[in-house]
């Protein structure tokens, strides 16, 4: 059992305001693992106050981007040499297999640190402009203070995603993270102690939803960073949108992954359902739809359907496990809704759709395949959440162009293929934000979020960056040059 007794505000562990405990239950047991304290509007108030102090009045958005990657670039650093540590707290907490906890949870938020540390010694945070009437300096500042606001299933790698470009920008951060998966954010603000992060740079207050309202509401809050679902992004956007606060928002997905006829499905198989089922099916840009030639779909169902068989169910924190629990049992119950309303409206179980009898205990639930799926049936249109993969019949490459393109949202895609020139043919008219040829991939250096309902803005790459910097223009007298400052 772990207790934490104090919230991460202005460089130190302080009580907190309430009485409340939040406790975390480990999805594998069904057991208590952790205490926090629950925290509360006021502890919301005290963290913005250590961030707008630390960003008026303190050193860090003084600092060159230099000596701030310098700070990203030691956080990698310890995070990357306490891996397994990091991987088997958020196995725990939420029930994520150790392996791709090693990988995707933990090192992949280290490789993000150190994007944005070498990102700073070619981004132009001032550049010099030959205009129309004279030159203009261009500035990019710090936008402010910033709220992270972050969800359960890749705990640490989306608050990276979000405290990586803010603090190379200059920016001060108070971080909400999921009442579900705490203790990797205890874990971040004693590494930020180790590095000797300057105080008030980073303030961390684990609350749930009233309390995330509040942070995105307070006044001195500059910008909104969250990753979540549509439904809570809306309200966020809402609300930012009355104060004209910024906000980048990545929300849900329903992404579609096209198998052309000439696919080769020894490549296919393993890529698209890797993705579709990583983290347990608990990703946002997971393949959840798979798109499948008719005159190919026996023979891929097969496939499909091996692979989906072969998958090993168990203890998150078994290296051997490739599908864990899911990280609630309110999410067990989704998930199972889903599936039972696919059978109703015509699908049909080709592999999964109960809980694995291996176990007695957790929340968990078969990976399962759905086939002879309807376009427009709910388990072809709405985020399930879970480890469950649909499979979806087509006629024409223009015909699964269509049926990726009929969705609300707009996050991810893949396409598979022997002939790669017409696989960036589909992959131009598939409206997704990120889309991978021959493979599944998130690439760090480019940007990162959705179209339609998947959210506004973008994460990762230089324009991750961009989302915490303010654009100033400053006229100059003709044939001024400043020193340092590159002419383009």
């Amino acid at each position: 059992m772990e207790t934490r007794e104090h919230i991460y505000v202005g460089g130190e562990f302080i009580p907190s305001t309430g009485n409340g405990t939040i406790e975390v239950i480990s999805p594998h047991t069904e057991e208590v693992i952790a205490r926090v304290p629950d925290g509360t509007n006021a502890d919301i108030d005290k963290a913005v106050a250590a961030a707008r102090e630390a960003f008026d009045n303190g050193p860090w958005p003084q600092l060159t981007p230099a000596e701030r990657a310098g700070y990203l670039t030691r956080l990698a650093e310890l995070i990357t040499g306490e891996m397994d540590d990091w991987a088997r707290t958020i196995s725990s907490e939420m029930g994520s297999p150790f392996s791709f906890s090693q990988m995707g949870q933990v090192y992949a938020s280290a490789m993000v640190l150190n994007y944005y540390a070498g990102l700073a010694e070619t981004y132009h945070f001032e550049e010099l402009r030959t205009g129309i009437m004279g030159p203009a300096l261009v500035r990019r500042e710090p936008v402010g203070v910033a709220a992270a606001i972050v969800p359960w299933n890749v705990p640490l790698f989306t608050t990276v995603l979000k405290l990586g470009p803010a603090l190379l920008a200059g920016c001060t951060v108070v971080l909400k993270p999921s009442p579900e998966t705490p203790l990797d954010a205890y874990k971040l603000a004693e590494a930020c102690e180790t590095i000797g992060l300057p105080k008030g740079v980073l303030n961390i207050v684990v609350a749930g939803r009233d309390v995330g309202a509040h942070l995105v509401s307070h006044p001195g809050i500059d910008k909104v960073g969250f990753t979540g679902s549509t439904a809570a992004g809306k309200l966020i956007a809402a609300a930012a949108g009355a104060q004209l606060k910024r906000v980048t928002l990545e929300l849900g997905g329903k992404s579609a992954s096209i198998f052309l006829p000439d696919a080769d499905l020894a490549l296919a198989v393993p890529q698209a359902l890797g993705s579709g089922f990583m983290n347990n099916g608990q990703a946002c840009v997971a393949q959840t739809r798979i798109l499948v030639s008719r005159d190919r779909y026996s023979e891929t169902v097969d496939a499909l359907s091996e692979w989906t068989a072969a998958q090993v169910v168990g203890d998150p924190l078994d290296p051997a496990t490739q599908i864990g629990p899911l990280v609630a049992s309110r999410q067990r119950d989704r998930v199972e809704g889903y599936i039972a309303i696919a059978q109703k409206e015509g699908g049909k179980i080709a592999v999964g759709g109960g809980r694995p009898a291996s176990q007695s205990k957790g929340w968990y639930v078969e990976p399962t395949l759905v086939i002879d799926v309807d376009p427009n049936s709910t388990i072809a249109q709405e985020e399930v959440f879970g480890p469950v993969v649909s499979v979806l019949a087509y006629d024409t490459p223009e015909e699964a162009i269509r049926i990726a393109n009929n969705s609300n949202f707009g996050l991810s895609g893949s396409v598979f293929t022997a002939d790669v020139a017409a696989g960036i043919d589909v992959a131009r008219k598939v409206r997704t934000g990120t889309y991978t040829v021959n493979a599944f991939a998130l690439e760090f250096a480019a940007p990162f979020g959705g179209f339609k309902q998947s959210g506004v803005g973008r994460e990762l790459g230089p324009e991750g960056l961009a989302a915490y910097l303010e654009s100033k223009s400053i006229s100059l007298p003709a044939g001024t040059e400043v020193p340092g400052v590159p002419t383009v």
